[in-house]
């Protein structure tokens, strides 16, 4: 029940704000379970890659269009950031003197710390319109890496990209950060596989949390469709202060 609560959960949630939900399970099953770091990973980018299959599957009727001439040049970019995100991952998690919730703790503090001030000071901000393909591809390399490495599968750091590079709207944003997530999660699970490096996994439990990452993708993407532009990122600033406080607690847990 705990699996299924926090897939579930997490999952509406990052469907509705088109974090993913990673960002989620991550610093809560670093509070709630004693799982290694690796294992929590793949658990957790396994649970994304099924919600984000779910959604972007459930939103190909929806009013809200991907914007494909930027976010498939992205969504390229994100699988080569996600495979190099999954070796450095590797790597560092092999470290035997590495504490490796400690920096994903530590990071995914900055990222969120960063996100809330950019949606604070977002009316003041002039946003861009970023055309050309090869930067597009680079920004998606970035939140490749950055997703994979942290296993969160994009997060809030994709909602800020969209929405500063490409000035689109909090809905738009979502969908496209799915749409994006589901390349960068499903290249960092092949990488996994092609490299023996599946860590130590309860099979059933991550079935249970992946049946949870679709349940909630359809619960979450339900809810969506009620919500407007303001809500949708009142939401999403609300959740990112819940998300700081609790990165907070396991910080002070890993040191």
């Amino acid at each position: 029940m705990l699996y299924f609560s926090i897939a579930i959960l997490a999952s509406i949630i990052g469907s509705i704000s088109g974090i993913g939900g990673g960002i989620i399970i991550k610093p809560v099953m670093d509070c709630f379970t004693a799982l290694s770091p690796s294992t929590i990973s793949f658990m957790s980018g396994c649970t994304v890659l099924s919600m984000a299959c779910s959604s972007y599957i459930r939103g190909l009727k929806d009013k809200v269009q991907l914007n494909y001439a930027t976010t498939l040049w992205l969504a390229l970019g994100a699988c080569a950031g996600g495979w190099l995100g999954k070796t450095v991952f590797a790597i560092i998690a092999a470290n035997a003197t590495a504490n490796v919730k400690l920096i994903q703790s530590v990071l995914l503090l900055l990222i969120n710390l960063l996100v809330f001030l950019y949606l604070v000071k977002k009316a003041g901000i002039k946003t861009k319109q970023i055309k050309n393909k090869l930067i597009c591809v680079i920004i998606g390399f970035i939140l490749g890496v950055s997703s994979s490495f942290l296993g969160i599968g994009g997060g809030p750091i994709n909602i800020v990209v969209l929405s500063f590079f490409f000035s689109t709207q909090a809905k738009e944003t979502a969908k496209n950060s799915l749409f994006i997530i589901l390349f960068s999660q499903l290249t960092s699970f092949i990488t996994t596989l092609a490299t023996h490096t599946v860590p130590d996994v309860n099979f059933f439990y991550l079935a249970i949390m992946c049946f949870g990452g679709i349940s909630g993708a359809i619960i979450g993407s339900a809810i969506a469709k009620k919500m407007d532009n303001a809500k949708t990122e009142k939401f999403f600033r609300n959740l990112l202060i819940a998300l700081i406080v609790l990165n907070i607690y396991n910080i002070y847990v890993a040191i």
